[in-house]
């Protein structure tokens, strides 16, 4: 695998209402110059109970302005609670509930970088705190910390061992580490904690799928796409691809049909295309891949398999299709144009006289 997470971090409501989980679900390398992504999403989790030891309790009126402060996070005021946060902590500064809220505002802002110091300090205050830690993993995560941000999630699993968030983010940070054998066990206790999360269900899929276990892989983004409703299109093209590296082709060219019927892409077509192929289904093959240049022009994949096809037809017609040939050239010459390191492709073209 190859490819570095893009990370997008949707609105979020404070700790207590809903959890950031960052899902890295590596896509597939398959075919020739099909490229890998990974994707981080969210996920909801259930309510949990803050666990406190308390060096600093606050007052009976400042609890009253930490719930006020609370209450202005929630309805969007994150300016009035910020200013009530931080005047708590001016008259004590070893509330830790305090720092919580700061911190999640940051992370709802997405000014991660400000995030970090504020959970540490809660986790420095109160080291068996769950929330500061998991707080703190999770901020180190997002500003690609990834070693300080596993250690973190190993302290909140001490407190909570049957905590999923954790479970599920310490096996994508391995992930993002390239540990992918340390981030199995976690992802496998994430689905046995929640067999009905659909994050935890793909990012297992992703782990297998990198382990080469297709089969399992198979299963996980079977059950997740049951499972995750509203954009099911990443997990079916990750579906697509480890079908087709299992040789299921007519799976695959199912498969790919329904995706595109969703979310119809350059790379859905281009997996259609390239199942098409091996089931021989020449004409199929190379209108999958003339729809994956019509919805990119750049994605040369798809212009490769245009190529590929088109050269085929010129040589199943004992090099008399002229019409073919000049398909085959063009489209090489295209997709060179576009990603020039591409070795197999700059010696195909040389020995048919296409440069």
């Amino acid at each position: 695998m190859t490819g570095n997470p893009t990370e997008e971090i949707p609105e979020t409501m404070t700790r207590r209402l809903l959890r950031l989980i960052p899902l890295v679900c590596a896509l597939a390398l398959l075919g020739a110059g099909l490229t890998g992504c990974e994707l981080i999403e969210q996920q909801r989790t259930r309510k949990r109970p803050r666990i406190t030891t308390t060096p600093g309790l606050p007052s009976e009126q400042q609890q009253q302005r930490i719930e006020l402060a609370e209450q202005a996070t929630e309805s969007g005021d994150y300016q009035q609670a910020l200013e009530l946060f931080r005047s708590i902590l001016a008259e004590n500064p070893t509330i830790t509930t305090a720092y919580l809220g700061i911190g999640d505002i940051y992370m709802i802002q997405k000014e991660f970088d400000l995030a970090v110091p504020v959970y540490e300090r809660a986790a420095k205050l109160e080291p068996r705190n769950y929330d500061a830690q998991y707080g703190h993993g999770l901020a180190l995560q997002m500003i690609g910390r990834f070693t300080d941000a596993a250690k973190a999630y190993l302290r909140a699993l001490t407190i909570d061992p049957e905590s999923p968030g954790a479970n599920l983010n310490i096996a994508t940070t391995y992930l993002q580490l390239g540990q992918t054998r340390s981030a199995l066990v976690f992802a496998e206790k994430a689905v046995e904690l929640e067999p009905n999360n659909g994050s935890a269900r793909v990012n297992l899929g992703a782990i297998y799928e990198q382990l080469e276990r297709n089969a399992d892989a198979i299963d996980e983004y079977i059950v997740a796409i049951e499972l995750i409703e509203d954009d099911p299109a990443p997990i079916m093209l990750n579906l697509v691809n480890v079908l087709a590296k299992e040789h299921r082709y007519q799976e695959t060219v199912n498969t790919a049909e329904n995706l595109i019927r969703i979310q119809p892409s350059a790379n859905a077509y281009e997996r259609l295309g390239w199942a098409y192929f091996r089931l021989g289904a020449f004409d199929k093959s190379i209108e999958a891949y003339r729809n994956g240049v019509r919805r990119d022009s750049s994605h040369w994949p798809s212009l490769n398999g245009v190529g590929i096809n088109a050269l085929n037809s010129w040589l199943m017609s004992k090099k008399s299709d002229s019409e073919a040939w000049s398909e085959s050239r063009d489209a090489f010459r295209r997709s060179l144009r576009i990603n020039r390191s591409q070795p197999r492709l700059i010696a195909l073209m040389s020995n048919f006289s296409m440069q």
